[in-house]
């Protein structure tokens, strides 16, 4: 699974990484949502496309003040698809978020607050049985939107800790996710900061071609960054 069999030096090593980049970027203020529905309806436009396209879908659903969960519940599929044309995959995605807001309404009475009062292995097998919404999305859910502790993983995440000789490659989502949680405190705030981090030093410094030579995780010192904020 992992190249680190000695967990105190594997538990050392993620919390220097952290410590390393929020030197390096400072607070992310990652969801950039206004309320929890919004960072919902956001975790699922951003499957497969990149956010400043999400961030125009959820644009126009403010406009036309869908951005709630009766309004989005009662809006027609194909009204509901074209405004979220910007994301990408909007026909598909529209489905996605009408599944899940009918999974809110027959399970809470279209409450968030009901949603989020529920146990946290529980919730989450419960949005992995909706259609279109995999680990990832409900994990995001959960953290960012329910404020549950549970460490968020995505593709950033895997190509960082194997290029840093952390992981194997392959390594499976569940293996990794309980990796990061074994290893650090059990809060959702960290958690939270922590991916945010990692996927602003994924965008930033190792992309699929890297900046190694000026990548803060291979040179800690660097003068820090003037960007505080995920973009």
């Amino acid at each position: 699974m992992g190249k680190r069999s000695n967990k105190g030096s594997l538990k050392k090593e993620l919390l220097e990484i952290y410590n390393i980049l929020y030197k390096q970027f400072g607070p992310q203020h990652w969801w950039p949502a206004e309320t929890p529905f919004e960072v919902i309806v956001g975790a699922i436009l951003t499957q497969n496309t990149a956010w400043t396209n999400v961030s125009k879908a959820i644009d126009n659903l403010k406009k036309e003040d869908h951005l709630l969960p009766h309004a989005l519940h009662s809006l027609p599929l194909t009204r509901l698809a074209g405004l979220i044309r910007p994301s990408g995959y909007y026909n598909i995605k529209a489905k996605r978020l009408k599944e899940f807001l009918k999974f809110l309404f027959i399970e809470y009475d279209g409450s968030l607050d009901k949603m989020f009062k529920t146990n946290l292995s529980e919730l989450r097998e419960k949005l992995l049985k909706i259609n279109g919404i995999g680990p990832e999305t409900a994990d995001s859910i959960l953290l960012y939107a329910g404020n549950y502790p549970i460490f968020v993983i995505d593709a950033y995440t895997k190509r960082i800790l194997q290029r840093h000789n952390i992981i194997n490659d392959g390594i499976a989502y569940h293996p990794l996710q309980r990796l990061f949680m074994d290893s650090l405190p059990e809060h959702a705030d960290l958690f939270n900061e922590y991916h945010a981090l990692i996927v602003k030093t994924a965008k930033d410094f190792c992309k699929k071609k890297p900046l190694c030579d000026v990548c803060p995780l291979n040179n800690p010192n660097i003068p820090k960054s003037s960007e505080g904020k995920k973009t």
